[in-house]
């Protein structure tokens, strides 16, 4: 952290800054000694990297924990090095510091290693009294030891892959938020959001251009986003504009039960006509169960669901290059729903299983907690499907809807296959 003072300046102690430099370059020496006393050149503990909890190499002090905290300090000389000399108090270790400059103050960004029998509220206490602010602290995981440019360029990457990563990827790169997206044709949306963007006055809300030019909402009421969280959501989205619509062409061909030969791909807004093919063969019913509606609507929903902005659909194609199923993981704001359609002849040989199996695993690759799939009570298919996961349920019904909520952090049961990966691309 840079901060431009004139050598006459005197600092708030009344030492000239001069004499208040060579102060800060002597504590600096002494914290690296502390720090290089305590742990040398070894990296952290294979029990801390794999879950944020284990031995202190240095020490043998005990179990320490991960903690990343985030607090506001007055932007004058000394107040970082106060807040370092305080953590150093509790035997908490700076594995990492980001500075946020704002134009009242600046927003410091740890990750701590701290002993395991400090709390929260006593970590937080001590940067109080040391001049933080808005302190706000949770535990952190392996997946903090990143550092930021690191995980910043990684973020890109998935971005420029896949277009249905956009939401993941600014999800991931500001924790836990609530991420919306409005159509083109939704104009009070647009209305008061430059091209470059906005960041409410409340900073808890920010609203992007989205590449086909609707509208990205991203709320995070509990911590404001500061200006470098702002220009790098930007910066992700512009990229996503400049590379246009994409969708990896693997696929996987299968051998169902009895003997059909399927091609599992992702699909986009290319199968538009034949998703409307296949409505066209599909029963009343099977529409009903998957569109709760109107059944002359159906095919307004085939732009949004094919849509990589809104989620991610897998498509069952036959030898003859038909679609015959459509699988849709989407993003509803911090929620994931489920939804399947199959071709009634194709209906209990399998594909909706498969479907909802591949779905369920994009949903834990994305660090999605649950997921949910809404039909009516009277889709025994759909139950049974949900059931064969061997994931813990949770059924809501009411009026007739069936919301059933799988949780992805138990581990499922394995349940025997019997498809043969025949080919891969």
């Amino acid at each position: 952290m840079t901060r431009k003072v004139s050598e006459e300046t005197p600092a708030a102690d009344g030492r000239p800054v001069r004499q208040w430099r060579r102060d800060v370059v002597e504590l600096a020496a002494l914290l690296r000694t502390w720090w290089a006393s305590r742990h040398g050149h070894a990296p952290p503990d294979d029990n801390d990297a794999d879950t944020g909890i284990g031995t202190d190499t240095g020490t043998g002090t005990g179990a320490s924990v991960l903690w990343r905290m985030r607090t506001t300090v007055k932007d004058e000389p000394g107040s970082l090095a106060a807040l370092c000399i305080a953590l150093a108090g509790r035997r908490i270790d700076i594995l990492s510091l980001q500075t946020h400059p704002l134009a009242r103050g600046t927003v410091d960004e740890f990750l701590l290693r701290a002993p395991a029998d400090l709390t929260a509220t006593e970590i937080s206490g001590s940067v109080s009294r040391a001049g933080g602010a808005g302190t706000w602290i949770e535990r952190a995981d392996a997946h903090d030891l990143v550092d930021a440019p690191t995980r910043v360029l990684g973020l890109a990457t998935r971005t420029a892959l896949d277009a249905a990563e956009l939401p993941l990827a600014l999800r991931q790169l500001l924790g836990r938020c609530t991420i919306r997206s409005l159509p083109a044709g939704d104009s009070a949306a647009r209305e008061g959001v430059p091209v470059e963007g906005a960041l409410e006055e409340t900073d808890t809300v920010m609203r992007l251009r989205a590449p086909e030019g609707g509208v990205i909402t991203v709320e995070r009421p509990y911590l404001p986003f500061t200006p470098t969280e702002f220009a790098r959501a930007r910066a992700l989205v512009e990229l996503d504009a400049r590379l246009g619509p994409r969708v990896p062409h693997g696929q996987d061909v299968l051998t169902l039960p009895r003997g059909n030969a399927i091609t599992v791909r992702r699909a986009d807004a290319s199968d538009l006509d034949a998703a409307k093919a296949m409505h066209e063969r599909c029963s009343p019913r099977t529409l009903s169960l998957r569109y709760h509606g109107p059944m002359g609507d159906a095919d307004r929903y085939l732009g949004h669901l094919l849509s990589p902005r809104y989620g991610r659909t897998l498509a069952v194609q036959t030898a003859s290059g038909r679609v015959v199923g459509l699988g849709h993981l989407l993003w509803d704001g911090d929620e994931t729903e489920i939804a399947l359609l199959v071709e009634d002849e194709w209906q209990r040989r399998g594909v909706g299983g498969e479907l909802l199996r591949r779905l369920v695993s994009m949903a834990r690759e994305a660090n999605c907690e649950h997921v949910y799939a809404v039909t009516q009570s009277s889709n025994t298919g759909m139950v049974a499907a949900m059931r064969a996961l061997g994931l813990p349920l949770d059924y809501q019904i009411e009026e007739g809807t069936l919301v059933i909520t799988a949780r992805l952090d138990a581990t499922p049961v394995a349940s025997p296959r019997s498809y043969d990966h025949s080919a891969r691309d």
